[in-house]
């Protein structure tokens, strides 16, 4: 370090080497310093920057890496909209689409700009002042995930604009990808590990992997590259009017521009590019899946717009899928994290592209009858870029004369649970989520989530382990976990992966991580009703569906052995919902979970009566609407059930009855063709059985039934708090009934506004709403005796 120089001007000069030797090596690939030079650069910076943190600026290379972990993703809004392209998959689809965009401008040849359709990650990069803020998915283009922190870990991405020709608010559009060489030396790293780093599938599922990992420090490690091809939201500055020469303007303030970007006239231009580029797209250092054909003239591209999201002025051109024939040895059913089955397809080996594929998927039920594709036929496989090979279509003529159509089978490979498909959706899912070993990672995780348990620090990696080796079978086995019990999952988990940490080296096994999960475990045993039915997993039961559950009901005991009907009680809980929760619960192994997690001691803090908002729709006519017969409206159950207000009365009537009493002929029809289904007297039976208990639950609570200290109340909390976070404070509020909004009205009951509280606690002085400080607020939650 040279003394003689202010530290400042060192740390300054530095920062522009190093920016200078990255611009140099990842946009002009002309280096002129070694990797070794480089990293001297780096420690050096990061000396003075660790002896005067106040010289650490945002944009500094230092900053590429060292973020901490997110626990999430923040959601971004594009300011402008990231587009999805139309696809060509043949000349004739080209030359029509060239000739249409000719047409609408008046021109025989258009001019385009082509570049590669890169297999990588679109993201969209925003800069202020030439500064880089933020960084996005694509997501559904509208809105992605913010993974600026990760995108700052690839140096292919300036962190401060060349140049100062650059608009004050700036967003660039391009592709994050894995090249080729990076792909495999990965690979190979992980081979060598012996399964202490995961392989990579391909160098596109890499790309996505690695940028949305929650630690920046591990997407630091992977070797990503970054090209730009467009621009987003400009303001200011004077910009080209030209999309090549827009590229141009990019390349000169620091971005990677790919060299195989060209202009092509009209149709047979394009063409010719795509055959140019076909060419060479084995050899190229990255993954392509086509090329694109953008109108070059940005005023002609504003002419044109757009269909839906699609521009009428871009296209990409496929290249063709690769194909192959085989023959399918077995239909097998593949259960996924979340339980959905997926039957699969054992094929005879066959090269596909290069690639030997022994597997296809076949996506769904529908999907297998729709191709007829049975165990047997000879089939044709498609593998396209590097995505899971598909099965496309079946070679009828060669079906041998044995061979039968598939079913979904009935229960789950894995755990023997139903395998069950709610009406409308596509997918099939085994319904034993507490139960089933395929499951068992994604629900322990879902299980210890903040906003379920909230087990503080039981990760993936820690999940996979337990379970892995049998110490956890389902999220019960979590209050039976010992400290000894975590200390040998370590060990035995470092024996697997040959490492040894020091600290077992020099005869000590660091344990603290072991005491505070345990202490977390030990923690989340007392919890909320709807925390814990949020917590179980449970198919479309959300947040909002767990509360409503809670507060109507007010206990787990009455929740799972509701029967569906009556759980459409509950205001926003419909069909789909009621019958993914009676399915939930009709499974024994899930069942048997919650009875092991409350014998384990997990102790529910907020159980109560059922609210007396159920005391209106307690009736039978209600029940007899929530069925689901066709042609049985509520007005004409109200008058079923007024004239057969017995349930052995109305099971014995007659069609001619039930006219009488005032149903069409065909409504009639179909509540008898109800009745003569399997299980369905038995179904209404319990439901009758279930609203006499739930009235004799409100007469046992008292006239009113169970009506919450705050049931009715709409409160706004703003500022901070300080014996509460502000999800907790949400919490307990909404266990004692109140809705917890996060503007001030009039019809604001009170707010709860806490330091530092901002316009809330002004509107709310405006509007003469009641305030309430933190103490007032932790006086009447302990008064209420909720969680305290």
């Amino acid at each position: 370090m040279n003394r003689t120089v202010p530290v400042a001007e060192q740390a300054a000069a530095l920062r522009a080497r190093i920016e200078d030797a990255n611009h140099r090596y990842h946009v002009l690939d002309d280096p002129d310093i070694s990797d070794a030079e480089y990293d001297r650069l780096m420690r050096e910076l990061e000396a003075i920057e660790a002896a005067h943190p106040e010289l650490a600026s945002a944009d500094s290379p230092t900053r590429r890496v060292g973020a901490a972990p997110s626990r999430e993703f923040a959601e971004v809004t594009h300011a402008v909209p990231m587009l999805s392209l139309a696809n060509a998959f043949s000349d004739e689809e080209v030359e029509d689409f060239v000739r249409k965009v000719g047409e609408r401008l008046g021109l025989s040849e258009p001019l385009f700009s082509v570049e590669p359709k890169f297999d990588g990650l679109a993201i969209s990069l925003r800069y202020e002042r030439g500064v880089f803020v933020q960084g996005a998915t694509r997501g559904d283009g509208e809105r992605g995930e913010d993974v600026s922190a990760n995108l700052r870990t690839i140096r292919a991405i300036p962190l401060r604009l060349r140049g100062s020709d650059w608009p004050q608010l700036l967003e660039v559009r391009g592709e994050v990808y894995m090249p080729r060489a990076g792909f495999a030396a990965w690979n190979a790293k992980a081979l060598a590990s012996a399964g202490k780093i995961k392989t990579l599938a391909n160098p596109r599922n890499g790309a996505a992997g690695s940028l949305r990992q929650l630690d920046p420090r591990i997407t630091a490690q992977r070797p990503l590259a970054f090209y730009a091809y467009a621009l987003g939201a400009a303001e200011g500055g004077d910009l080209p009017t030209s999309h090549a020469a827009t590229l141009q303007r990019l390349r000169q303030w620091g971005f990677p521009v790919s060299s195989l970007v060209d202009r092509a006239q009209g149709a047979r231009g394009c063409l010719e590019y795509f055959a140019r580029i076909g060419a060479q797209r084995d050899t190229l250092p990255f993954d392509i899946d086509g090329v694109v054909y953008k109108l070059d003239d940005l005023a002609a591209q504003r002419e044109l717009g757009f269909v839906g999201r699609t521009p009428r002025w871009a296209i990409a051109h496929k290249f063709p899928a690769q194909e192959q024939q085989t023959r399918v040895e077995a239909i097998d059913v593949q259960i996924g994290r979340t339980g959905a089955a997926t039957p699969t397809a054992r094929l005879a080996p066959v090269s596909v592209g290069g690639v030997t594929v022994t597997n296809a998927t076949l996506h769904n039920a529908d999907q297998v009858a729709r191709l007829d594709v049975r165990v047997g036929d000879t089939v044709i496989v498609r593998r396209a870029g590097d995505v899971i090979p598909e099965v496309v279509r079946v070679v009828p003529e060669l079906r041998p004369a044995q061979a039968r159509p598939w079913q979904m089978p009935e229960a789950c490979p894995i755990c023997g649970s139903a395998i069950v498909r709610e009406d409308g959706e596509v997918v099939a899912r085994c319904s034993g989520e507490l139960t089933c070993a395929a499951q068992r990672a994604q629900a322990l995780l879902h299980f210890a989530s903040r906003r379920a348990m909230d087990i503080d620090g039981l990760g993936e990696r820690y999940v996979e382990d337990l379970a892995e080796f049998g110490y956890l079978r389902s999220v019960a086995d979590l209050y039976r976990l010992t400290l000894d019990d975590l200390l040998e999952m370590k060990r035995r988990a470092d024996e697997r992966d040959g490492t040894t940490p020091e600290t077992v080296k020099a005869g000590k096994v660091a344990s603290k991580w072991a005491e505070n999960l345990i202490a977390a475990i030990d923690h989340s045993r007392r919890t909320t009703l709807a925390r814990l039915l949020y917590a179980l997993g449970i198919g479309h039961v959300g947040e909002g569906t767990a509360k409503a559950l809670a507060l109507r009901f007010g206990s787990i005991e009455r929740i799972r052995h509701l029967p569906w009907p009556l759980l459409k009680l509950v205001p926003d809980v419909g069909d789909e919902v009621a019958h993914a929760i009676d399915s939930f619960f009709s499974q024994a192994g899930n069942q048997r979970v919650i009875d092991d997690l409350l014998a384990s001691g997990v102790e529910i803090s907020d159980e109560h009566a059922p609210s007396s908002k159920l005391r209106a729709s307690l009736e039978l006519s209600n029940v007899l609407a929530a069925l689901g017969v066709p042609g049985l409206s509520e007005k004409r159950a109200h008058m079923l059930a007024a004239a057969f207000p017995q349930i052995q009365a109305l099971l014995g009537a007659q069609h001619a009855q039930l006219v009488a009493a005032g149903l069409s002929d065909d409504a009639a029809g179909h509540f008898i063709s109800w009745l003569g289904r399997a299980g369905h007297v038995a179904l209404l039976r319990r439901c009758i059985q279930s609203l006499h208990e739930l009235r004799e639950a409100l007469v046992d609570a008292g006239e009113e039934g169970a009506s919450l200290p705050l049931e009715g109340q709409t409160v706004v909390l703003t500022g901070s708090l300080v014996s509460l976070t502000r999800d907790e404070a949400k919490a307990r509020l909404e266990a004692l009934g109140a809705k917890v909004a996060g503007s001030v009205s009039k019809k604001t009951s009170f707010v709860v506004a806490g330091s530092e509280a901002g316009s809330k606690l002004d509107k709310a002085q405006e509007l003469g709403v009641e305030v309430w400080d933190e103490a007032r607020l932790l006086a009447f939650i302990r008064s209420a005796d909720l969680r305290t």
